[in-house]
């Protein structure tokens, strides 16, 4: 069961890392998973969370760094090391069929942090902005999947890496969300 769940994500992984493979993926996806990149969009967050929700702000932020840092601590802390999955980019057996878009990196694969965190910080940010602000749910999620896909993409995880993350990283938002929704102050 185990080894035909693997040869499907490894097929799987194949025919979105190479069957997809085209110049302009190739220049956008890797800047999707780029932290750098994001940073226009995290201090907007910022700004946005103090001009609008004022002193809730500061919850929001801070509950917003809770997220993502339980987010990170379990999937790269906790899973990454108990699982030792290789990347796809390190594994040997795929080693002819592997485009090399960005570097590969030494760590684990399983789940993904990219996909953790950012589902994680999704999920709860629609739930705090959605109320007043509707559009915050699909952008909020097709920016998580859009960064989740392009893991696959260049290389880095396999897809039920991304897909492990995203349901992890879902029902951290949630918890943070419903943790900020008892905590946060009243206006």
């Amino acid at each position: 069961m185990i080894e035909s769940l693997q040869q499907f994500d490894v097929e799987l992984f194949l025919k979105v890392h190479r069957g997809l493979a085209n110049p302009f993926f190739d220049w956008l996806l890797p800047l999707m998973r780029n932290r750098y990149f994001w940073a226009p969009l995290y201090l907007f967050i910022v700004v946005f969370s103090f001009i609008e929700y004022k002193k809730k702000g500061w919850y929001i932020i801070g509950m917003l760094l809770v997220t993502f840092g339980i987010g990170d601590a379990l999937a790269s802390r906790i899973i990454k090391p108990l699982v030792g999955r290789i990347r796809p980019c390190n594994e040997m057996t795929l080693t002819d069929q592997i485009i090399h878009r960005v570097p590969c990196g030494s760590g684990y694969s399983f789940p993904s942090a990219h996909a953790t965190n950012h589902f994680a910080i999704a999920i709860f940010l629609i739930f705090v902005f959605y109320p007043k602000w509707k559009p915050v749910l699909p952008i909020g999620l097709a920016w998580a999947f859009i960064i989740s896909f392009s893991q696959v993409y260049v290389g880095v995880h396999y897809p039920i890496d991304t897909m492990v993350g995203a349901v992890l990283g879902t029902a951290i938002g949630l918890c943070t969300a419903k943790i900020y929704k008892t905590i946060q102050p009243q206006q």
